[in-house]
């Protein structure tokens, strides 16, 4: 694969991966142009992709000179780079640290939850479905609990924790994890794809097995 040397904002990363969604996300909300290079398995394995990310994954931002790895950094320093109001990554001390357990929960739970339940059920792969589905259950019912009495994850608005925790949670029904159950997650979902140009995290159009 050929890379940009544009100057321009470079997002290496696929269309279906929630990780990437989340860069993708942030990017149009502070509406900062950028060039989207999708990048699947075989490009991630090529010299000039492993020259960017020598631990081969998704997804990869270039801003000028910078080349930073992995999605919860990626919204990190976009918020503190870009965002000059410092809602989308509050600075207080708590809401700093609420921020920081939901960025988290998303790099932990919900990766090994509705993350890998997805993966396993649309494209198969080592691990356990039902394992999988069994932390997806557990986080949801905390995530459910958690929004019963507020609008958003880490603060009294949107942060890049509800960004972070949006896309698979999203599609979570695509690893056979009903959200019906979650009420309060239902209306998360809603005010989330809600933020003023916010992308949906799109459906995967791959059969899934019963």
């Amino acid at each position: 694969m050929s890379i940009s040397t544009d100057p321009a904002i470079t997002l290496y990363g696929m269309r279906l991966s929630g990780h990437a969604h989340r860069v993708e996300a942030l990017l149009s909300i502070l509406g900062l142009p950028h060039h989207y290079v999708e990048t699947d398995a075989d490009r991630r394995q090529s010299d000039a992709f492993l020259a960017l990310n020598p631990l081969g994954q998704i997804p990869v931002l270039v801003d000028g000179d910078l080349v930073l790895p992995d999605s919860t950094a990626i919204l990190v320093y976009l918020a503190d780079r870009y965002d000059d109001s410092g809602l989308w990554n509050p600075k207080a001390p708590e809401e700093a640290a609420r921020v920081q357990r939901w960025l988290s929960i998303a790099s932990g739970d919900l990766r090994f939850g509705p993350a890998l339940a997805r993966i396993l059920t649309l494209w198969g792969g080592a691990g356990s479905l039902s394992d999988a589905q069994r932390v997806a259950e557990r986080v949801l019912r905390f995530m459910d609990g958690h929004l019963a009495g507020r609008d958003w994850l880490a603060a009294e608005r949107p942060t890049i924790a509800d960004i972070a925790c949006y896309a698979y949670v999203a599609r979570a029904p695509e690893g056979h994890i009903p959200l019906d159950p979650y009420p309060a997650v239902r209306r998360w979902l809603e005010r989330v794809e809600a933020i003023p140009a916010l992308p949906p995290m799109p459906q995967s159009t791959t059969p899934q097995s019963a």
